[in-house]
């Protein structure tokens, strides 16, 4: 071969290596890349070419759908039956504005890409059957969901349910809530209706039960009370404490405010049933800030994977404060913050005798044909305090309902043992704005508990200690574990 025709030759051939390199450079690296890239409509297209899979309460009911969209090249958009309702389980699936929480996280099963499904793709593609998603079936109880999303009526606050014995998220409910299906496309309309829940003051987006950490005011007592019987400071709850009145918090001239009567030297079975903050304020000081931390910490603050899938915001009890702060913090005031879910679990575990079970709201995952892909199988989370001592605090926060004293009186139930707490969780600039009304729950038979619930309402009319979480909070948490007790046979 002559020299001009090698050169050629060579030429040609490092440029078919080039074209060989950038080719495999774009399939195998750059993949990823280019396939999640916002300009790449392909992927969206392919995303909403087929119905998606549906998100599925216990039972067996639907909660999602699928339409054809006219006028795009996404021809399906998502659909939600009572939208407002279940949209803080669900999340949204928007052709324009992505996905959140259930509908995102568990997007490949929905969708069919899951590698768990590729049998189900492999065979649809030598029998012609279309590709279809998977289904998600979460725990959700739809009545005790109504029953909470009833009873909030509209007012600012979120519910969280559980069964005690499993860690399965009966409710969550958010309000003022919102309609995924109103932005579930790409049109104008979709957008308008996107931008006015976006920019909304009332937060409709957020899911409150997860995703929005508050003071927990009296219903905190529950976790002193538990350190306090757990570290050995308390052995009789029956026995008069060592609490003066006034009673200063350590180290200080300031004195605890008590908003019930009868607080100097009082038992803690008598100070739960009234709300004694100086009691409790005290107890904590004896525990100390270390060991407070120690029990919270069993009980799920301060953790920052709380997965039901759905990640949950961390509550927090201060591990740096000093001993004044630790007292105001026992009483869920100073820092200490919390969801609601991490507040049903405080109750859930008292119910379950001490053993907190890890939350979770999806059972099953299964393919088209509904095979189950995956089950759960529930988890213990910790052990928070003995058996003993979670029957002593049983014990105590059935009184709380039960007692001419008590404050939860609106959460009785005939024929059912019903413990609770409320709580009135002061805020703002110098306690400046409306409190937290709170309550915290579980309902008990022959056959165990069923259902913990944690109930906090943002625009309440709270004036003081307690009053407001038994008046607002109390008849909530009644609503939701009826509906669960009835639907439970």
């Amino acid at each position: 071969m002559n020299k001009p025709l090698r050169r050629i030759a060579i030429f040609c051939g490092l440029l078919v290596l080039a074209l060989l390199v950038r080719t495999n450079w774009l399939q195998y690296v750059q993949a990823q890349e280019l396939s999640t890239r916002k300009e790449n409509r392909r992927v969206q297209i392919a995303a909403y070419a087929t119905e998606r899979g549906n998100i599925i309460i216990a039972g067996g009911q639907p909660i999602t759908g699928s339409t054809v969209t006219n006028g795009s090249d996404f021809k399906f958009k998502r659909t939600y039956t009572e939208g407002p309702l279940w949209a803080p389980v669900t999340g949204f699936a928007s052709q324009a504005f992505g996905s959140t929480q259930l509908e995102s996280l568990e997007d490949g099963i929905l969708t069919g890409n899951d590698d768990r499904l590729f049998f189900d793709r492999t065979i649809g593609m030598f029998t012609g059957e279309k590709k279809q998603g998977g289904n998600v079936i979460t725990t959700l109880n739809g009545d005790a969901q109504r029953a909470a999303f009833k009873a909030l009526d509209n007012r600012k606050g979120a519910v969280a349910a559980i069964d005690p014995r499993t860690g399965a998220i009966l409710a969550l409910v958010s309000t003022p809530s919102y309609d995924p299906s109103s932005f579930a496309g790409n049109s104008k309309d979709d957008e308008k209706a996107w931008v006015a829940l976006k920019d909304s003051p009332d937060k409709n987006l957020v899911n409150r039960a997860l995703r929005e950490t508050y003071p927990p005011g009296s219903t905190f007592k529950v976790v002193t009370a538990a350190a306090a019987l757990e570290h050995g400071v308390v052995k009789n709850i029956d026995d008069p404490t060592d609490t003066t009145e006034p009673y200063f918090l350590p180290t200080t001239r300031t004195p605890m405010v008590n908003h019930a009567k009868g607080c100097e030297k009082a038992p803690l079975n008598f100070a739960l049933q009234v709300s004694c903050n100086s009691v409790f304020a005290n107890l904590a000081d004896k525990v100390t800030r270390d060991k407070m931390v120690e029990t919270a910490q069993k009980f799920g603050f301060n953790n920052e994977k709380i997965d039901t899938p759905v990640r949950a915001f961390a509550s927090v009890y201060d591990k740096t404060m000093d001993r004044p702060s630790n007292s105001l913090s026992a009483i869920g005031q100073y820092n200490t913050a919390a969801t609601p879910l991490q507040m049903a679990m405080v109750a859930a575990a008292i119910a379950n005798d001490g053993k907190l079970m890890k939350p979770y709201m999806v059972d099953q995952l299964t393919a088209p044909n509904l095979d189950v892909i995956e089950k759960h199988e529930p988890q213990e989370m910790s052990r928070p305090l003995s058996a003993a001592n979670a029957q002593k605090v049983q014990q105590m926060m059935v009184n709380v309902v039960e007692s001419p004293h008590g404050t939860g009186g609106k959460a009785k139930i005939p024929g059912v043992q019903v413990g609770g707490k409320t709580g009135t969780a002061q805020h703002g600039e110098k306690n400046a704005k409306r409190p937290y009304a709170w309550f915290i729950s579980y309902a008990k038979t022959d056959k165990g508990s069923p259902v913990a619930v944690a109930v906090v309402i943002e625009d309440s009319e709270a004036e003081r200690e307690d009053i407001s979480g038994g008046g607002l909070a109390a008849p909530v948490a009644k609503a939701v574990m009826e509906a669960v007790l009835k639907s439970k046979g």
